[in-house]
């Protein structure tokens, strides 16, 4: 049997929200896959928003998405995607290679890349010419345990699911925790306030425009970029931005979200972003403590970032070593194109990957996604 590869378009998003569902993977509403295909980078690339895999027949066997983001280096802006979802059906086994090479073939792009391939799909990367990276931690993602009652619960509903899955086939949400909407109960050390204020003349806006001064390159953190991705409507629970402050000057922010991986699995509190000026040395420590200290009030087993750099890991400093060092396979692939300057000092965390459109939410009734 033969197998094609196009783009999708606005029609194809039940095929692929059935391809989702196949896997256990979350689906997209229609207004989340209109909202993906808004972004405003994808619309200035021309870019696709993913492509589909298909039989001759025209049934549709497999999906990559690609989510295309603006960067900034110097008084440049330029645009590199990273690929998500891949998945392909026992019909089409062996073919995910069509899916990677068309996404692997784009052109005008400083960087392809992912940050969140698993142990399977790994390999399949370097076979289109994305190598693993950053070389010292490509395969690192840290998690802080605090809840450990719950973690102990994922184990054993985990063993359970091994053993006898018929126990856990009828998907029931397990260790979901009463405590998990409140976020105004933060207790927050001092420099560290909840981030509110995403307006064009803000405080934050002017925290970006001093990251973008320091001529690294780096992915877009305005505030317009952080009010379009605050408005994904499958959010179920609003991230939750934290900033660190000396006096009136933003030095430092924070973004979290809480997800769960499947129904057995407990909540997780995920770092989507850590970033910190060069010049504030005191602000991804005080960040990090301030999550550590929150994050079993607001319902979560772990503290978890899955994406790593060398320049992180160096600010984290001991909290660093205080963590468990998860994952262990290559998860961080790129292919850069070799004529862009800057590359070397690009420090992604997983804000520049698919961590936040691909992450499971945590399942809300309709009053608290509402309060929330």
């Amino acid at each position: 049997m033969s197998f094609s590869v196009r783009p999708i378009d606005s029609k194809d998003h039940g095929a692929v929200n059935a391809l989702h569902h196949s896997v256990g993977w979350p689906n997209r509403s229609e207004a989340g896959w209109v909202w993906l295909a808004s972004n405003p980078a994808l619309q200035e690339t021309n870019a696709p928003a993913g492509w589909l895999l298909e039989a001759e027949d025209g049934e549709p066997c497999g999906f990559t998405g690609n989510f295309v983001q603006r960067f900034h280096y110097g008084d440049r802006t330029i645009h590199g995607a990273t690929g998500f979802s891949i998945i392909v059906t026992p019909l089409a086994r062996g073919h995910s290679r069509k899916l990677l090479a068309a996404f692997a073939k784009q052109r005008n792009l400083f960087a392809l890349y992912t940050f969140n391939a698993n142990p399977a799909s790994s390999p399949l990367y370097r076979r289109h010419g994305l190598v693993a990276w950053p070389q010292e931690t490509h395969d690192v993602k840290l998690s802080w345990r605090v809840d450990a009652l719950a973690c102990a619960g994922g184990r054993l509903w985990r063993e359970i699911d091994r053993h006898a899955p018929r126990l856990t086939q009828a998907r029931h949400e397990r260790l979901l925790n009463p405590r998990l909407r409140d976020p105004d109960a933060l207790d927050l050390p001092t420099g560290v306030t909840a981030l509110t204020d995403l307006a064009d003349l803000s405080r934050y806006a002017d925290f970006w425009e001093a990251l973008k001064a320091e001529g690294r390159l780096i992915a877009d953190r305005s505030p317009a970029m952080l009010r379009w991705r605050l408005a994904d409507p499958d959010l179920t629970l609003r991230p939750l931005l934290l900033a660190f402050s000396r006096g009136e000057t933003i030095g430092g922010y924070a973004m979290v979200v809480m997800s769960k991986g499947n129904p057995i699995e407990p909540p997780m509190l995920e770092i989507l972003d850590l970033v910190a000026r060069e010049d504030e040395p005191r602000a991804v420590p005080a960040l990090m403590q301030a999550l550590l200290a929150n994050a079993r009030n607001l319902g979560a087993a772990k503290l978890r970032i899955q994406m790593v750099s060398p320049d992180l890991l160096r600010r984290l400093g001991p909290l660093a070593d205080m963590a468990r060092r998860e994952g262990g396979w290559g998860h961080c692939h790129v292919k850069f194109d070799p004529d862009t300057p800057g590359v070397d000092t690009w420090s992604p965390t997983p804000f520049d990957g698919d961590y936040g459109i691909c992450l499971r939410p945590v399942p809300v009734t309709g009053d608290e996604r509402r309060a929330a």
